[in-house]
């Protein structure tokens, strides 16, 4: 079915969107890119024997992520004080990116998907922005969907995922949002979890993965020194813009966000004009289900 309100790549920009593609991809060939995270010196990866690298297992993985839950803010806190910013700057980052989107597209979003929602960092900022919106919380982790409500009570249906599966009905949510999860996830099951985001999503609702852009080496630095990423793989753009067609969505674009740290926030109001320029500290994953 025709998609209303969805600005359709002209030829010339998905032109642009290959040539980049394949750029990229030759400068990984010749070694011109950062590692990426999972690899050591050896080849070998450093996620494939723990449960917070992958959600194949959720009892494995709900120790893992109950067992970091009650020290998740303070950590994250503390790993992103270097950009003069609290985590609270950052979940509203994306939050304001969604509702852009949100607009940009036309989309109604009346029923959100906070897909790996943790301790709810992102709830004060969807009721603020999103404020008519139902939002649905959902995660592997039982402790942090706890934490979650202690800290937000009546802000949010929860929704436990177990079985590798989410226990929505199909068609129910017109956003599906992520925010940095699929870096904990294995590479190779990305693919399962597209679909079964699909499949809760309605005939035209809007997908936005928020993930960490393994080009920015100061973002690599991060990751490699926070506790809870010690397991994590990121995950180039050009590769999840990939997965999401392959497992169905349709019109995937990419956008760099975060590009100034506090210090240079005078510049911030330029980083609308960079979203092409592969070199902010995140970027966003954006599609739409047919």
């Amino acid at each position: 079915m025709a998609l209303r309100g969805v600005n359709v790549l002209t030829k010339a920009r998905y032109a642009d969107v290959t040539k980049y593609c394949d750029l990229l991809s030759r400068l990984e060939a010749d070694g011109g890119l950062p590692p990426r995270l999972g690899d050591n010196s050896n080849g070998n990866s450093l996620d494939t024997a723990s449960p917070t690298a992958a959600w194949t297992n959720n009892s494995m993985d709900q120790i893992e992520f109950d067992r970091f839950a009650d020290e998740y803010h303070d950590q994250h806190r503390e790993n992103v004080a270097v950009t003069g910013e609290a985590p609270e700057y950052f979940a509203e980052y994306k939050i304001k990116k969604l509702r852009q989107a949100v607009d940009g597209d036309r989309v109604g979003a009346s029923h959100i998907c906070d897909f790996g929602s943790g301790i709810g960092n992102s709830i004060p900022f969807f009721r603020r922005h999103f404020p008519e919106a139902s939002l649905t919380s959902c995660d592997v982790s039982e402790r942090s969907l706890a934490l979650s409500d202690q800290r937000y009570p009546n802000s949010t249906n929860y929704l436990l995922i177990e079985n590798n599966r989410i226990p929505s009905g199909p068609d129910a949510f017109d956003v599906v949002f992520s925010a940095c999860v699929f870096h904990h996830i294995r590479h190779e099951q990305h693919a399962m979890w597209l679909r079964e985001l699909h499949r809760i999503t309605k005939s035209g609702g809007l997908i936005a993965i928020f993930e960490h852009n393994p080009l920015n080496p100061l973002t690599v630095r991060a990751v490699n020194t926070c506790p809870f990423d010690v397991n994590a793989k990121l995950i180039f753009a050009r590769d999840l813009a990939r997965s999401l067609v392959g497992t169905g969505w349709v019109l995937p674009r990419i956008r760099y966000n975060l590009f100034f740290p506090r210090r240079l926030a005078r510049l911030r109001p330029l980083e609308d004009k960079l979203h092409w320029l592969p070199l902010g500290a995140q970027y966003v994953a954006l599609a739409r289900k047919a």
